[in-house]
This record gives structure tokens, C-alpha cells and sequence, in this order.
């Protein structure tokens, strides 16, 4: 999928008044959700650095180790951080990426990297750092994060899981988000809400778009080599 054929499913989807909503489950986790609520009131402070990971150790799917078919991994799969990233701080301006194929050169087809580091940089001096590789532990699907505010310092070892410490309260015990949330059923109920109420889901298919640019965009830059600088606004 390429941006242009993204926007136009957007512009199909919103002029024909369809309800969309796109997979990114890891907004609706409880810990991610409080974090979210902290940063809008503005009691977390202007966020200025986040680290995210992605790391697995699968061959998956024929189609998936092929670059021209997936994206490789940074689209296909890390692009759920990207949209992590974007949902906590904001939209990006630039991006700077380094993705290699380290572990896989004697696999037939396979095209995609297996390693990957991202920087991203946004419009208040804010960082996002997003690390990858598909040659971690077998059978372990682990994507953590920390997120660092004027106000915070959030760890997070998964979206329903987080250990907040108030800096800005050196008195103030941490504050832990424990939750068993089903985050897939919740996005589900969101989009079932949204059909009979006549609304906009949370993530609407806009959202996703501007996701999957912001990551064709890191795959672009480690084409090119060099840092790829957004516009602010679409």
C-alpha cells in the first residue's frame, strides 16, 4: 500500500460516510489511555522523549519477508509504535532511519530488515527513538516504552502496563497501571459504538494514513540515507 492509494481509500471512506476504524489496538490499553488523559490536561508536561521497541524472531508469512509485498517490518508490523508515537506526541517532522538485514541474508526471498533504529523529531524539540529487529527470542512478541515529560517518567512494559513517577513530586510514590483489558474487544466496541451511534471511531482510517506515512517515510529515508523532513500538516 502506498500513500497515495491510502488517501484515496480515506477520501473514498469519508465522502461515501463510511465508519473506519484501523487495528491500532495499543491506544485503547489502560496505561496508555491514563498517560493520554495526563498529556491532553497538561498535568504530564510537554513530552520530550520517547524510546519504543519492537522485537520478535519468526519468518512469518512468504509474502511478509518480501519487501515489495510487506513494506518490511517497520511498515508492516513496528508501524503499531510508529502510531503509538504519534498518538502520545503528536505528528512528526522529520525522520531518520537505519534498516539492515543482518540475520536472514541466507533465507531465499527474504528482503525486508531484521534491524532497524528511527529517530523521529517533532515540532516542540521533542525525540521519539523506535528500535526493531526480527532476530530477538523465538516465541516472544515484546514491544515496551518509556515515555520522559516535564512532568513524568512513564515505563511502560506493555500499553496496559506502566509505572508512573511523578519528577515533578520527588515525595510522590509512583503510581502503578495494572490491567488485564482486552484491548482488541475494546476496539471492537468502539467501532460497533461508532456504527450505531452514527460517530467517528477513535482511529478513524485518516489516522491510519497518517500512521503508514509517517513510516513509508522512515523506510524512505533508509533508502536515501538521509534524514527525511515532513510537513507538519497534511
Amino acid at each position: 500500500l502506498t500513500s497515495k492509494q491510502g488517501w484515496r481509500m480515506v477520501n473514498a471512506a469519508e465522502n461515501a460516510g463510511i465508519v473506519t476504524q484501523v487495528g491500532f489496538m495499543f491506544r485503547f490499553g489502560e496505561a496508555i489511555e491514563h498517560l493520554k488523559r495526563m498529556i491532553d490536561s497538561g498535568d504530564a508536561g510537554s513530552v520530550g522523549l520517547m524510546s519504543a521497541r519492537y522485537f520478535c524472531n519468526s519468518l512469518h508469512a512468504p509474502w511478509w519477508r518480501k519487501h515489495l509485498l510487506s513494506g518490511g517490518q517497520l511498515v508492516e508490523q513496528v508501524i503499531h509504535m510508529v502510531d503509538l508515537m504519534r498518538f502520545l506526541m503528536g505528528d512528526a517532522i522529520t525522520v531518520y532511519s537505519r534498516q539492515e538485514n543482518m540475520f536472514h541474508q541466507d533465507v531465499a526471498d527474504y528482503t525486508v530488515e531484521d534491524v532497524s533504529a528511527t529517530i523521529f523529531g517533532f515540532p516542540n524539540g521533542g525525540l521519539g527513538v523506535i528500535y526493531a529487529t526480527n532476530g530477538a527470542i523465538p516465541n516472544r512478541w515484546i514491544n515496551d516504552y518509556r515515555v520522559v515529560s516535564r512532568n513524568l517518567t512513564v515505563e511502560f512494559t506493555d500499553a496496559n502496563h506502566a509505572t508512573f513517577h511523578h519528577t515533578a513530586e520527588p515525595g510522590r510514590q509512583p503510581e502503578v497501571i495494572a490491567s488485564d483489558r482486552d484491548m482488541y474487544v475494546s476496539e471492537m466496541q468502539d467501532f460497533l459504538n461508532a456504527i450505531r451511534m452514527g460517530q467517528k471511531t477513535r482511529i478513524p482510517l485518516r489516522e491510519g494514513a497518517k500512521s503508514l506515512d509517517l513510516a513509508l517515510a522512515a523506510t524512505h529515508s533508509a533508502q536515501i540515507g538521509n534524514e527525511v523532513r515532513l510537513s507538519e500538516t497534511r
